[in-house]
């Protein structure tokens, strides 16, 4: 049934605006690709002080270097990337022919899908938004970007900017509410890409399959992080702790959970504690701690660390401070014993609470990752190649960081995604490129060929060529 809501209608006519413009110009050269790559990277950079500035009234709390480090950063870096490598991406790709089409020749031409829709959440709007535009005008497409309603000056800005560096029928913003949202994700886009829940994106997907709309959809889910036996107990913990702390653990790779050695808990507690003391000193003043994006989310995570201290976990809190409903700043609470039914070790954390598992061989570690849902992020600790190739080859993650926490998505040359309830397919780099084009196959046969000695009627000229075709 048609919405006949305002602002639906109005994303309706600019979906078609879009089609039509692309139609007019189907393949865009490099030239045109790059100028408009150039135009966004300058109107981020020219304005990330004031978006920056927006954010951080959105948040309550959000400190400008880690926007500029965590947002900006990245997303120069990824346009830069795209700028070296696109006009190489784009070139037809040569593959091999079997024997029997020769004298064809076979390649993969790179095409732009036309218009590509984007749904961005709440926790890195900038860069939720910009990415996967970048991977998009990279490959010669058009897009739409829904931006959410939990940060609404920044995506109010946003859609100034973008309004401002491209016409409407090129790149446009449009902003509402969650209803705007579901009407967004049932739009007859070329591809739709979401970044969110795996709740909604189970939404996302009913939705796009009315039009058998292609999607992208990058998710979250409990992201483990393992310390080996003998991995370098410190620098793990001062790891994880940057990891999780990073925007308050409001990050869909934030480590959700570690497994650590049995008996290296209380170590693990008072190293983290020491870590929090240095890098957030006057924890409850402090201006380079996010606070919690709403009074809901807060309450949330309030009610997680409730409901597993109920079910007799012990909470250690790790500034001396408590959570402030008022600032919605949530300090790191390492969590101990947490029964594996309770909602903190069932659902996706986003926040900081973080809950340690102990384990007794790396067999147990494995097993335990194995046994639950594919998660987004895979973060191990250790520096002998045995733990390290076993971890890596059995078990599955969207993606992997050893001896790290968060990076692998600031290497724009690997693929971001996820796998299973984490997500499906990926962007960044080629990939990115290569999600937002068709990949099209073309086969060119020469003027002489052998296609008619194959052809009707059959016969035993038919019946000898496939006899010496199985053969070989």
């Amino acid at each position: 049934m048609k919405n006949d809501l305002p602002e639906v209608a109005a994303l309706e006519a600019l979906l078609r605006d879009q089609r039509h413009a692309y139609l007019r110009a189907p393949y865009p050269s490099w030239d045109t690709r790059a100028a408009h790559l150039k135009a966004l990277r300058k109107v981020m950079l020219d304005h990330r002080d004031a978006l920056a500035d927006a954010m951080h009234a959105d948040f309550g709390n959000r400190s400008k270097q880690e926007v500029l480090l965590a947002e900006f950063l990245l997303v120069k870096e990824e346009i830069d990337a795209a700028l070296r490598h696109g006009k190489r991406w784009m070139k037809a790709q040569r593959r091999s022919t079997n024997k029997w089409l020769l004298p064809a020749r076979a390649k993969v031409v790179p095409q732009p899908l036309g218009v590509v829709g984007i749904i961005v959440p709440w926790n890195y709007p900038v860069l939720l938004a910009v990415g996967p535009l970048i991977s998009a005008l990279t490959a010669g497409n058009r897009a739409i970007i829904k931006m959410s309603e939990l940060t609404p000056r920044t995506s109010a800005l946003f859609e100034q900017l973008i309004a401002q560096t491209f016409s409407p029928d090129h790149v446009a913003v449009v902003n509402g509410d969650a209803t705007l949202a579901a009407a967004f994700s049932a739009q007859p886009f070329d591809h739709l890409l979401f970044t969110g829940s795996t709740k909604v994106g189970h939404e996302v997907m009913r939705a796009a399959a009315e039009h058998l709309t292609p999607v992208t959809l990058e998710l979250g889910g409990k992201s483990p992080a393992i310390i080996g036996a003998h991995a370098r107990f410190d620098n793990a913990v001062d790891n994880l702790v940057a990891g999780k702390t990073l925007n308050a653990g409001q990050t869909c790779i934030a480590p959700d959970y570690v497994l650590v050695p049995r008996g290296k808990e209380q170590a693990f507690i008072e190293r983290a504690r020491a870590r929090m003391a240095t890098m957030y000193p006057g924890f409850e003043q402090n201006p380079d701690y996010t606070s919690i994006i709403s009074a809901r989310h807060f309450e949330r995570l309030e009610r997680l660390a409730d409901e597993a201290l109920a079910a007799g976990a012990q909470l250690h809190a790790l500034t001396g401070t408590a959570p402030d409903p008022t600032s919605r700043r949530f300090p790191l609470i390492v969590v101990t014993n947490a029964p594996d039914d309770c909602a903190l070790m069932q659902e996706e954390i986003f926040g900081p609470l973080l809950p340690l598992v102990p384990y007794d061989t790396l067999d147990d570690a494995i097993a335990w990752i194995n046994a639950r849902p594919r998660p987004l992020a895979l973060y191990l600790f250790a520096d002998d190649s045995g733990t390290i190739d076993r971890v890596t080859h059995e078990t599955i993650a969207g993606g992997m960081a050893i001896n790290e926490t968060l990076m692998h998505l600031a290497c724009e040359s690997l693929p971001f995604g996820g796998v299973g309830a984490s997500g499906m397919g990926a962007y960044h780099g080629y990939e990115g490129f290569a999600t937002f084009s068709k990949m099209k196959p073309v086969l060119t046969q020469a003027r002489l060929n052998a296609r008619g000695w194959i052809s009707p009627p059959y016969g035993k000229r038919v019946n000898a060529l496939l006899k010496l075709m199985m053969r070989f």
